[in-house]
């Protein structure tokens, strides 16, 4: 029998406990050992099974309630770990640091992402996009940043993985209550829970009850249309994570950013915090946001600006984040859906009462004129945007380079901020208790990683070989529960219990079954395959796990090809595929394996944070040089595998970079690995871990990452909002009117002659050249451009490279008859060889962050 539906219902502690209550909801214990040790010894037994502390305090019996309440030493600890916690929370940390130095810095920053991966006991993540927004919460938290993130409540989350007999990838939602999440409703000062309304169309409301994690010093709130409130199809909105059509995407994306926004004005009204400075988009998903601001600020009841001025003004205090090398991977929405969703009542939308209709769509306009870009809408509501590595800057501005004519690649206006992963949370409690003999705590995560220095080689292979055991230990556990899943019998499972060996070389490869990340490369040669997984003296095993998307058909082949190599009886000790792939599985592959595979199709992953992680245990790389791996590999802290970068056969580049893959396993990372001492450690290996853990590691904290956004965006972002909204918004009525007269103007702007003179018959390095250009400015002053001369390398086809820009000055000639103004700059040759040069110009305002912000250039003829 089974039930109809179900529900969570807590334990009521014994007064003497009290303290449980928060130190099992504050998501801080999912990165804090001594949190998670405490309630290990409530039951160890019910704590392995999920290490659930919301969960291990409804299923423990009240005897054993009532037991530990007598028992002095566990209250001992109680008040120790409560009182930790709450110095956790109130201390000053490195934010208040930085405001009490006198750095401007915003009062509140709002973060909104469509999933956040804190901890597997909130399953409201898929995959890279959220374990990196809660690796970003939970880094804030550490350095103390006034943060709010904002997302769903997804009921049935990301699905759980199992395989068919024959390997195929099988999908279940299990139903979420939200009694048993550690989440509380968010309550007005009556005590009823707070709820948001977004008008949908046909006049219908969408509610949805917002729901607070408390992650560390962060609130996340999170809003769930699950309420008796909606209609069923309403309630629907928050039932799965990347689930349904572009219809159910369009509702979950106008409800994270419009009810979003909306959300975070009733918490921080209720809550008598101040309103967010800045508004982070993580990805193009709540670009609505942005649309919802324009609304607040031409409303009547807010400032009643026009929807240009409006417009300025949320720009310069948004911040948004790409995340996708590729154009497939935006989220495009029919022009029409979009046009019904946001409703039409003579020309303004009902969705959004005072905006115009066309004014939004205008916002998500690209080149096909029936489809709304969200990635486009962010970066014309964002005055500042970044990628997540500096490749993916680099290919971020190719990729938006058309909405920025005129201008080359590099200087589009977008930026790059590398991610990281949050150390407390990847890295094995076994490296801080190294760092510190034997204690877990003491020493900040910089401070144990340079540790790592001074450790003897013996205790960080001694390290690298518990966690190696650990990892074959929980393979072999879930490895025997997946044959169970496909239907075979325990009888037939007594194999699982001998594969992997503590003593081989471990491999990992888990993450997405996208197609571009490759996840069968390594089967191109079979033979060669085996050859490395049964080699007698120095064998290989490999541990694979990721999750294909319910749609992706492609996806699933790949993942059955990978489980059916893996079936069979000559290698399926030595390789694996693992089903289920999440944070709790995660952290114990990034520990146990010694290398860390990653075969992108270069430049198509973005960043790719679970190198990273393994990273911080001590594992070594073997990548393509793609994402943070390109930026950060030295050679000292793993390998680049080789790639055929201008193949454009794409089966023969998967030839040519498997077998380079091969190569380097067969004749470089193999042999290094088992070249072992007389004391049994091989010294050379070992040298790599201890440099990787030492240098490589504090670059890939996301504590630096989010510094990084704190100092070159949020707090920039925070300076520009006040800048343009202070004074009753004057600076956006300037910055704006600027913009119309600019818009007006260009059209007529043009360089309409340019000479040179003072150079030499033969010019030699350093000669001077003095350039003069004549600029007709169309009505707009001399001091609202930029004119600059752009000297460099000359190719065949007049190409300029190597450029080198100087900005031309108003000569003393002034204006001509014809109403063009004299620029005129001296230039000294900058390089030898064919030299060319040009003359741009470009509006200018000390409110734009840039000079290419407003994407017009005019070029000499």
């Amino acid at each position: 029998m089974k039930a109809l539906r179900h529900f969570t219902v807590r334990a009521h502690l014994p007064e003497p406990l009290s303290a449980l209550a928060e130190l099992s909801t504050n998501l801080r214990w999912s990165w804090h050992p001594a949190t998670q040790d405490l309630f290990a010894s409530i039951d160890a037994d019910l704590w392995a099974t999920g290490k659930d502390p919301v969960r291990l305090l409804a299923d423990v019996g009240p005897q054993r309630l009532s037991a530990l309440a007598a028992d002095d030493g566990f209250l001992r600890r109680l008040d120790e770990l409560a009182s930790d916690l709450q110095n956790y929370l109130n201390r000053p940390r490195w934010f208040q640091e930085q405001v009490a130095s006198g750095n401007r810095f915003p009062r509140s920053i709002a973060y909104f992402s469509m999933e956040f991966g804190v901890s597997e006991v909130l399953p409201i993540y898929s995959g890279g996009l959220g374990i990196l927004a809660g690796d970003h919460l939970k880094a804030a938290s550490d350095l103390g940043l006034p943060l709010i993130g904002v997302g769903l409540l997804y009921r049935y989350g990301y699905f759980r993985q199992s395989l068919t007999s024959d390997g195929w990838q099988t999908e279940r939602y299990p139903n979420l209550d939200p009694q048993g999440l550690p989440v509380r409703a968010v309550l007005d000062a009556e005590g009823n829970p707070v709820t948001v309304r977004v008008l949908m169309p046909d006049n219908r409301v969408l509610h949805a009850k917002v729901w607070i994690a408390d992650v560390g010093r962060i609130p996340l709130l999170l809003l769930d249309s699950d309420i008796p409130d909606n209609d069923t199809d309403l309630r629907m909105i928050t039932d799965r994570l990347y689930g349904g059509d572009q219809e159910h995407r369009i509702n979950q994306e106008i409800l994270a950013g419009v009810g979003g926004v909306r959300a975070v004005r009733e918490y921080t009204r209720i809550n008598d915090l101040p309103a967010p400075d800045v508004f982070h988009m993580n990805e193009g998903h709540a670009g609505f946001l942005g649309a919802e601001r324009i609304r607040e600020l031409v409303s009547p009841a807010g400032a009643g600006l026009d929807f240009d001025t409006a417009l300025t003004a949320v720009r310069a205090s948004t911040v948004f984040t790409t995340h996708t090398p590729v154009p497939a991977g935006i989220d495009r929405f029919p022009i029409d859906m979009v046009r019904r969703y946001f409703g039409d009542d003579g020309g303004q939308s009902t969705l959004l009462p005072g905006i115009e209709l066309a004014r939004i769509l205008e916002l998500g306009r690209e080149k096909d004129p029936t489809v709304f870009n969200m990635a486009h809408m962010g970066l014309r509501l964002g005055q500042r945007t970044n990628g997540v590595s500096k490749l993916h800057g680099a290919v971020s501005r190719e990729m938006f380079g058309p909405l920025w004519p005129g201008f080359d690649a590099a200087q589009v206006p977008i930026g790059s901020v590398t991610n990281g992963v949050h150390a407390p949370t990847w890295s094995s409690r076994r490296w801080a208790e190294l760092a510190t003999d034997g204690e877990s705590g003491g020493l900040t995560e910089t401070d144990a990683l340079a540790a790592m220095k001074d450790v003897p080689a013996e205790q960080i292979w001694k390290t690298r070989n518990e966690l190696r055991t650990e990892l074959i230990a929980e393979v072999r556990r879930r490895l025997r529960k997946s044959g169970l899943e496909r239907g075979y019998s325990a009888a037939e499972l007594g194999w699982t219990a001998g594969v992997f060996s503590a003593r081989v070389l471990t491999i990992g490869f888990a993450r997405r079954a996208a197609t571009y990340k490759r996840l069968t490369l390594m089967l191109r040669d079979t033979d060669r395959l085996k050859a490395l997984l049964l080699d007698k003296e120095r064998p290989v095993q490999l541990v694979v796990a990721g999750k294909a998307h319910p749609a992706d058909e492609g996806g699933k082949a790949l993942i059955q090809k990978i489980v059916r190599f893996a079936d069979a009886n000559d290698v399926r000790h030595r390789i694996v595929f693992l089903p289920d792939y999440d944070m709790s599985m995660a952290r114990y592959l990034y520990g146990g394996c010694d290398v860390w595979l990653n075969n992108p199709l270069r430049p198509m992953e973005a960043c790719g944070t679970s190198g990273m992680k393994s990273a911080l245990n001590g594992g070594l790389n073997l990548s393509i040089l793609d994402g943070w791996w390109d930026e950060m590999s030295d050679n000292e802290n793993g390998w680049a595998i080789p790639t055929a970068d201008g193949v454009t056969d794409e089966v023969r580049r998967d030839d040519l970079e498997a077998a380079a893959l091969y190569e380097l396993l067969e004749n470089v990372v193999v042999p290094k690995f088992y070249d072992v001492g007389s004391d049994g450690v091989p010294t050379r290996w070992v040298e790599m871990v201890r440099h990787t853990l030492h240098t490589l590691g504090p670059q890939v904290l996301a504590s630096r990452m989010v510094r990084d956004y704190a100092e070159q965006f949020y707090a920039p972002a925070a300076i520009s909002g006040h800048a343009v909204s202070d004074n009753d918004f004057a600076g956006a009525r300037e910055l704006s009117g600027f913009r119309a007269q600019v818009d007006e103007a260009w059209p007529s702007v043009r360089v309409r002659h340019v000479d040179t003179a003072g150079l030499p018959d033969t010019p030699l390095l350093g000669s001077t050249m003095t350039i003069s250009a004549h600029v007709d400015l169309a009505g707009l002053s001399p001091e609202q451009v930029l004119v600059q001369a752009v000297v460099g390398r000359v190719d065949e086809e007049e190409n300029l490279s190597q450029v080198v820009t100087t900005t031309m000055s108003v000569s003393s000639g002034g204006n001509l008859s014809d109403d063009s103004t004299i620029f005129e700059v001296a230039v000294p040759l900058p390089m030898t060889g064919p030299v060319g040069y040009t003359v741009r110009v470009m509006p200018t305002h000390p409110l734009l962050t840039n000079t290419a912000e407003l994407a017009k250039v005019a070029f000499a003829n």
